[in-house]
């Protein structure tokens, strides 16, 4: 197989690769949030759709349906990867978000338990599964998409600021989430208003569904059809029989990420803030959506640094940073933390959680083109499906032994993917790419 590809000789971004980067940025910001809503929502859905005496068990019950959702990715993010590095990536782009707004809105209309019975929870994960499934494409998708317009020296910021617009619909969950509290009491989010925010993200993915019909097909996958190079068979068998190892480093960074979002970003505002700290939720969740911005700040910084000074630099920066802003905001936490406390090391923390575009920026170049979709997806997906699932229960028994759980599994995870980026292809792409 081929390794070379031809790429737009631009090295300055032009409006076209603007529009490309807006318009892609914006839908997979609609798109995540349709994702992750439904974590600031558990303790609501948990005792709709699974009533039990026990908060502990009706707790593990409802991550398990947020597990399933990244149990699901690998698959659809495998079947959507094959299409998309045989058939085009603009076409799997579009589909993966139309797979993720259909669930959503059917979560938001879903009956309860009290309703309909054991049906509510198989329904209620069905379409997370659903949901997972779609996920599972757009993110890799998204990745390709982007690092195959953008020119080879704005790589790092075009990367960076895609991936910014993916976590900006975190930050949009948290607002939305603000809003219904602030907006309704406990007994009415219990009764009706939590499927607003559903609903709403529904409405969201169809008006990405229409915004994605303005892109056009990357530069990279023209050249392949061009020069007849496109996969014409199983291009995830040549993923796993020639690039194991670009496959590992994908894998571990991801590890990274995965860990960086689900703790830091996720979990903390319930699960650390609110039942190890006893920290106000209303505070605990205004701090998450400052943090969460700072986030979204940090992808594009990060980018852009890593345009400048390279990825292993960058790496040893960013991670150490993470590491030792992760240790001072969580070894600071106790139920009196001041406000403007809490949320200036909760942003600090964010800005360097930001470093998991990294991540992206290695693995889309640690692939050769033709297999490009199916080796990032195939690999970050089967890597985010076992962590991204563990990961909260792991975390959940681990902050049953020590409340600076967080800090130690932060920091193994960030040394893990210091090492990985002194790794040659890590920090210099595929031996033979002279493009990405």
């Amino acid at each position: 197989m081929s390794t070379e590809t031809t790429r737009q000789p631009e090295k300055k971004l032009t409006k076209e690769h603007i529009k490309t980067l807006g318009l892609s940025s914006l839908g997979g910001t609609l798109e995540f949030y349709d994702f992750v809503i439904f974590v600031f929502f558990t303790s609501t859905l948990g005792p709709l759709f699974f009533p039990s005496d026990n908060e502990f068990l009706q707790q593990i019950n409802t991550l398990g349906v947020f597990a399933a959702g990244y149990l699901a990715r690998p698959v659809g993010g495998i079947i959507m990867a094959h299409f998309g590095d045989t058939i085009g990536r603009k076409k799997m782009f579009t589909l993966s978000i139309f797979l993720m707004a259909f669930p959503t809105l059917m979560i938001g209309v879903l009956p309860t338990y009290e309703q309909i019975g054991v049906f509510a929870p198989i329904l209620l994960v069905l379409m997370r599964i659903l949901q997972g499934a779609a996920i599972g494409g757009e993110m890799p998708g998204a990745w390709v998409f982007i690092a195959e317009h953008t020119p080879k020296h704005r790589y790092g910021f075009g990367i960076g600021t895609l991936t910014s617009g993916i976590t900006g619909g975190i930050l949009l969950g948290s607002l939305i989430s603000i809003a219904i509290q602030r907006t309704y009491t406990k007994e009415e989010i219990d009764e009706f208003a939590w499927r607003i925010p559903f609903i709403l993200g529904g409405a969201f993915g169809f008006i990405s569904v229409y915004l994605r019909r303005y892109l056009e097909e990357t530069p990279v996958f023209k050249s392949l059809q061009a020069e007849k190079k496109v996969a014409q068979s199983l291009p995830i068998k040549t993923v796993f029989s020639q690039h194991l190892l670009a496959c590992g480093i994908t894998a571990i960074m991801t590890w990274t990420l995965s860990t960086a979002i689900v703790v830091i970003i996720l979990m903390t505002p319930n699960s650390i803030l609110g039942s190890v700290h006893k920290i106000d939720k209303t505070l605990s969740i205004e701090a998450n959506a400052l943090a969460t911005l700072m986030l979204s700040i940090g992808c594009i910084f990060w980018g852009v640094v890593s345009d400048v000074i390279g990825t292993t630099k960058t790496a040893l920066i960013g991670f150490i940073g993470l590491i030792i802003s992760s240790y001072v905001f969580y070894s600071g936490l106790h139920a009196s933390i001041g406000a403007s406390t809490l949320m200036f090391n909760y942003c600090i923390l964010g800005f360097f959680v930001g470093i998991i575009v990294l991540t992206p920026i290695i693995s889309t170049r640690a692939f050769p083109p033709e297999i490009r979709f199916s080796g990032l997806s195939s690999a970050y997906n089967l890597a985010y499906g076992v962590f991204g699932g563990v990961t909260p229960v792991f975390t959940i028994w681990l902050l049953s032994k020590t409340e600076l759980a967080a800090v130690w599994y932060i920091s193994w995870v960030s040394l893990l993917a210091i090492s990985i980026s002194f790794i040659p292809l890590a920090y210099k792409g595929y031996k033979h790419q002279q493009q990405n």
